[in-house]
């Protein structure tokens, strides 16, 4: 039997996250995404489903690669407006006990200082169940606007500032604040011992961080460390500091490289080949039966909009794709945006040939993932399937039309993954790094960020 898969929700505040002009179709409620009611009935949906988290994207800039501006994404909603993930979650954990919540938040624009005290109010308010999905972002509309440069940092100095970043989050975490710090004796009018709180001194090539964490640590300490980056540069980062790793690709082969190279640079360095957990994309439309499955993707197919998918995708890549001939084959471009996505349509591809139409309209339904479609019983022996061939342990489940395929996953799907014993009965877990890393509260102890921790 395939081992019980875990899920995350995929999703996003904004119109359009990954299937550009669903937004029209008549099911789709996500004209409301600017409603917290929206995102709170979405979470209880979840929940009851048996999701491990919601696991919510977010850029800083606005994808204006496409034709040189704006307008293509302000036009179709891509991505355009958004709002900030972090705002939202104490709202959903309000209305949830179990679901967790995996916010995006950049080590490229946000401070560590301020970020690492955001992090442990919401670990407090969530009881435990906040994931950090680190990221180095990849728009230079970000780095304009933001910071006052004229392009991002290069690719591989983003990870290597990354890293230090990540030394100084750990040492604020779990070296600044040892357990037991809060006391709240009255009798001696003492709320924290003093003895049990030290500066962390950082010095570093990129960051300055003297004095102690603000905000005492959480359930979980360090947030559960979620990490999203297909190239070399990025896998090297998720295994020195991912406690899960999140890839697209749309096929298991592709899918399996990578988690084969994750789990070889566990085992090179000294750690389990399954230390990390490893989740892939997947867009799921189902219905009762088959053919009606069908049907409804081919409905799905009537609202797509083109050039808000190539919009999508150069944002993705830095490529302007704004002009190009629709029969004109993908070719490999090195750039400082997310090299892994240009990649999986050309050099990882297997000798297939992409043209610019194909990329549009793969990229079109579910973004860069493979669209899933059937009863409930073939969504679920496809996910089996991808579990074997590709080697991850669950699934990011993201939404043609938002929210109504996460709830129909929710209507269909879950129940027959029940059935089968594929959903992992997590009842006993408090926090999210119990219920996704299936051990303790705290980073393990052959995590990097372990070796930071103060006993005091």
């Amino acid at each position: 039997m395939t081992r019980p898969i875990l899920l995350n929700a995929f999703d996003m505040l904004t119109p359009v996250h990954q299937s550009p002009g669903l937004w029209r179709h008549p099911e789709s409620r996500v004209e409301n995404f600017q409603k917290l009611g929206y995102w709170t009935s979405l979470a209880t949906t979840l929940e009851e489903a048996g999701f491990a988290s919601l696991f919510l994207a977010d850029i800083v800039g606005v994808y204006d690669v496409y034709g040189g501006n704006g307008d293509a994404a302000a036009r179709g909603g891509v991505q355009y407006p958004l709002l900030d993930p972090l705002v939202a979650v104490p709202a959903m954990a309000a209305v949830t006990s179990r679901l967790g919540f995996g916010v995006t938040a950049s080590v490229s624009y946000e401070r560590p200082y301020l970020l690492a005290r955001t992090f442990a109010t919401l670990d407090h308010f969530t009881d435990g169940r906040v994931a950090w999905n680190i990221v180095t972002s990849y728009q230079d509309s970000a780095a304009r606007n933001i910071v006052g440069l004229d392009a991002q940092i290069p690719h591989d100095e983003r990870y290597d500032r990354a890293d230090e970043y990540m030394e100084v989050m750990y040492e604020l975490f779990e070296g600044s604040v040892a357990e037991g710090a809060v006391v709240a004796d009255r009798e001696r009018n003492v709320f924290v011992d003093p003895s049990k709180v030290r500066e962390i001194g950082h010095e570093g090539q990129y960051f300055r961080v003297p004095g102690e964490a603000l905000a005492v640590p959480g359930p979980q300490r360090m947030p559960f460390l979620f990490q999203a980056g297909a190239s070399k540069r990025g896998q090297q980062f998720a295994v020195d500091h991912a406690e899960a790793i999140f890839f697209s690709g749309s096929t298991p082969q592709l899918v399996r490289k990578w988690v084969d190279g994750v789990r070889d640079g566990l085992e090179a360095a000294g750690r389990p080949r399954d230390a990390i957990k490893i989740f892939t994309l997947a867009t799921i439309v189902v219905a009762e039966t088959d053919e009606e499955a069908e049907a409804r993707l081919d409905e799905y197919r009537a609202y797509v909009d083109t050039e808000s998918a190539l919009t999508l995708f150069s944002g993705w890549t830095g490529v302007d794709f704004a002009g190009l001939e629709p029969d004109q084959e993908l070719e490999d471009i090195v750039t400082e945006a997310s090299q892994s996505a240009l990649a999986s349509f050309t050099t990882l591809a297997d000798g297939t040939k992409w043209t610019v139409r194909d990329l549009a309209e793969f990229v079109a339904i579910g973004g860069r993932g493979p669209v899933i479609v059937g009863s409930p019983a073939t969504v679920a022996d496809e996910l089996e399937r991808w579990i074997r061939e590709s080697d991850v342990d669950g699934f990011n489940i993201s939404a043609a039309v938002r929210p109504a395929d996460l709830e129909r996953f929710a209507e269909f799907v879950s129940p027959e993954l029940r059935r089968r014993g594929l959903l992992a009965d997590t009842a006993d877990a408090v926090t999210l790094r119990e219920r996704i890393g299936g051990k303790g509260a705290h980073l393990a102890p052959d995590h990097r960020g372990a070796a930071h921790r103060f006993e005091g």
